[in-house]
């Protein structure tokens, strides 16, 4: 026979297991019976990670009970967190080869925070002259090519980013002719992560990742004609020609001559005394310019290891051209606007950023970024299509993007 509980234990017990479906019913409301305060409140820390104030609370929920919850949402996007964490946050990790957000403030974030804050057309992040730095009035050390210390300061003394930010020429700060200035991918911190040493296919291939929402697997085709690849790829890895045809050639045929668009740049450190490139600066031939070991304004590096296989295609200039506009890669959506090859980085980030995958990508990832998930269902996936349209609508305004997501995932 089983003891009789005690009074206490007992009264505990049933203590416990009101609580408990308190707590159940309360997420159960929150999820399917918000109200507009509710959901107002959740907009918020949605977008801005952080709780309103009773005023902006106030506002919100009136917006929202006016039918106008895209309102709430821009309310939601004026708070300085908005712009200072959940940007950084979601932007930073396209800035390093580890993809970590534990990354200082640098000169490529910023740039995608100011042309988010400025509605601005997103799609020039990977061609436009374009730059972001803080107003001098803000007392951050000048921008230099060798460091990172302005955004350093801004991060250090939590600087609001949207006000401090300032659109400026990228030529104009850097240095580069205009005509060679690529958006973020020749951002200094670009420059640092992906075009260090190596022979800059990463940062064709950590373009892919973050703006095309695919690693170079998925794009593999070993249909693509081999003409383009270069000499430093071996032909018969392990001396075994299957791994090639079958492996290699699938990324290689497409991305080397897409690559070519970067043949001019490069990231000049001093290993021995600088090991991590700290201090290091993007650095580009210009016209005239001859590099020693090519005899042509080709960096260096599009020459390395050119014995491995000597027949391989050998790089005289900068000029590309995309073979995914055949093939299984076709379906990426390529802008019929454009002809598929051109000279240097700008106009291969303007064949990325024209396609339809570009701005699906976005949409996705500022999906996730506000509503904590991927999309898992039909109405997630109709509502992604949906945002895809009225971001290309909108004259691809990131912001839009940012309000929709809110919106959508605030409760019922």
């Amino acid at each position: 026979m089983l003891a009789r509980q005690k009074p206490q234990t007992a009264r505990r017990s049933r203590t416990g297991a009101y609580l408990l479906t308190l707590i159940v019913s309360c997420f159960s409301l929150t999820d399917g019976y918000a109200g507009s305060r509710e959901q107002a409140k959740r907009i918020h820390d949605r977008l801005a990670g952080t709780h309103p104030s009773e005023t902006v609370l106030d506002q919100m929920e009136a917006d929202i009970n006016a039918g106008t919850p895209l309102v709430a949402a821009a309310r939601a996007m004026d708070n300085q967190a908005f712009y200072n964490v959940t940007l950084k946050n979601m932007i930073t990790p396209w800035t390093n080869e580890a993809q970590t957000v534990f990354a200082p403030l640098n000169d490529y974030t910023a740039t995608v925070i100011g042309i988010i804050r400025d509605e601005d057309d997103f799609r020039k992040i990977l061609f436009d002259d374009v730059l972001y730095t803080a107003d001098a009035s803000y007392g951050a050390p000048g921008y230099a090519n060798n460091n990172n210390a302005h955004y350093e300061f801004l991060e250090d003394n939590n600087i609001n980013l949207k006000d401090a930010l300032v659109r400026r020429a990228q030529s104009a700060v850097n240095g580069l002719p205009a005509d060679a200035t690529a958006g973020i991918m020749t951002s200094r911190a670009a420059a640092k992560a992906f075009f260090i040493a190596g022979t800059n296919r990463a940062m064709f291939r950590f373009t892919l990742i973050n703006h095309m929402c695919g690693d170079l697997e998925e794009f593999k085709d070993e249909t693509r004609i081999p003409d383009r690849i270069r000499q430093d790829v071996s032909r018969s890895p392990g001396g075994d020609s299957r791994i090639f045809l079958n492996s290699c050639v699938g990324c290689h045929s497409a991305m080397d001559p897409l690559v070519q668009a970067f043949a001019y740049y490069d990231y000049a450190f001093d290993s021995e005394s600088d090991p991590e490139g700290e201090n290091g600066e993007l650095v580009y031939n210009t016209a005239g310019q001859t590099d020693p070991e090519t005899g042509t304004r080709v960096k260096a590096k599009y020459h390395i290891n050119n014995n491995t296989f000597k027949y391989g295609y050998v790089t005289q200039t900068d000029q590309w051209s995309n073979y995914w506009r055949k093939g299984q890669n076709a379906n990426l959506g390529w802008s019929e606007a454009l002809p598929g090859n051109g000279e240097g980085a700008k106009t291969m980030g303007q064949e990325l950023a024209y396609s339809a995958r570009f701005a699906q990508c976005q949409v996705k990832k500022v999906f996730k970024t506000v509503c904590l998930r991927e999309p898992g269902n039909a109405a997630d996936r109709a509502q992604v299509e949906t945002m895809v349209n009225n971001f290309a609508n909108s004259t691809y305004n990131l912001k839009q993007v940012f309000a929709e997501s809110a919106v959508y995932c605030m409760g019922n």
